[in-house]
């Protein structure tokens, strides 16, 4: 059986205001989970992951926290509408971006933009309260009054002096983030850790790259739509049969294009999430053929032994393919 990735119902015990548009849900949630994961939710079929900000080893609450975004569906319906004591539908945690085993008494440097402070926030408290390992953590907001958790940030740093760094930058008082602001928390030896808007994340990679930071070292946490197809893929030989629901439908196989994209070309409209791998909200079995996965971050090796995909990732690798998605 594979694991669960379905939806459970969670009640929210209580709603935070970090900021004008920034708010914290603590779930009444009885999940396991790891620093730096994620949770997704299903408000009227559609699918949002957000980053718990709490951390396992420190908080008693399981706490997710939600940026308004303009025009967000799923974010504006949250601050609009929930109270303590209503009910979402979430699925089990989820997501990579979590603290390396090996990392012994290496430091952690992180930068976070914006919400991007969330997962971020989550690692730094399990980093401090279980290992011994120094902190280096670039925030960057708008101003003030948007900087999510501030002060809790600088009191962390307070109660662990000489472990955690925390350097504020404010766009409004600083102008944007630049290399030079990056390169100075850079530590050859230390793991990296970056989440924010996609310009920001981009720089920090580049700066840290061209800085002499190996790849292999800078985790990356993406929660961005896919692009727009530029051109569409050029014909493959073979098909690609997907079953949803009880609708089965063929298209012809296309190169480059995952099986997501091939069930969106025929007309269905099947789950996903976060697009990068990370979430198993779009997996579904192969019952026939074979697929290759670009990225895998959430089946276990015995789900893919049993023909478990993550369709936003898989590419098929035979002729004919056919993938079912539970419902």
């Amino acid at each position: 059986m594979a694991r669960d990735h379905g939806f459970h119902p969670v009640r929210i015990i209580r709603i935070v205001d970090e900021t004008p548009d920034t708010r914290t849900f603590a779930l009444d949630v009885r999940f396991p989970y790891r620093a730096g994961q994620f949770l997704t939710f299903k408000v009227s079929g559609t699918l949002r992951s957000y980053s718990m900000s709490s951390s396992p080893d420190t908080d008693s609450e399981v706490c997710v926290t939600v940026k308004r975004v303009p025009g967000g569906l799923v974010s504006g319906w949250m601050h609009d509408r929930l109270r303590p004591g209503d009910t979402l539908q979430a699925t089990r945690p989820s997501g990579s971006f979590c603290l390396r085993a090996d990392a012994a008494d290496r430091p952690l440097v992180a930068y976070a933009g914006g919400s991007g402070i969330t997962p971020v926030f989550s690692l730094v408290k399990s980093t401090l309260a279980t290992t011994s390992r120094t902190v280096r953590l670039l925030t960057a907001h708008q101003s003030a009054s948007s900087a999510i958790f501030r002060e809790a940030l600088d009191a962390l740093a307070a109660r662990h002096p000489g472990r955690l760094d925390v350097r504020h930058h404010l766009d409004d008082r600083d102008g944007l983030v630049t290399a030079d602001e990056i390169r100075a928390l850079a530590d050859a030896q230390a793991d990296f850790y970056v989440c924010g808007p996609e310009p920001f994340m981009a720089l920090v990679e580049n700066t840290l790259v061209a800085h002499g930071v190996a790849p292999e070292q800078i985790l990356v946490e993406r929660f961005t739509p896919a692009p727009p197809e530029e051109a569409p893929a050029a014909p493959a030989a073979g098909t690609v049969t997907v079953e949803l629901r009880g609708d089965r439908r063929t298209v012809p196989q296309r190169s480059g294009e995952t099986l997501l994209q091939s069930a969106r070309r025929a007309g269905f409209t099947p789950p996903f999430s976060c697009e990068s791998g990370d979430c198993a909200t779009c997996m579904a079995r192969l019952t026939n053929g074979e697929a290759k996965m670009r990225v895998n971050n959430a089946l276990e090796p015995d789900e893919v032994t049993e023909g478990w995909v993550l369709t936003c990732q898989a590419e098929p690798t035979t002729p004919d393919v056919t993938v079912v998605y539970d419902d």
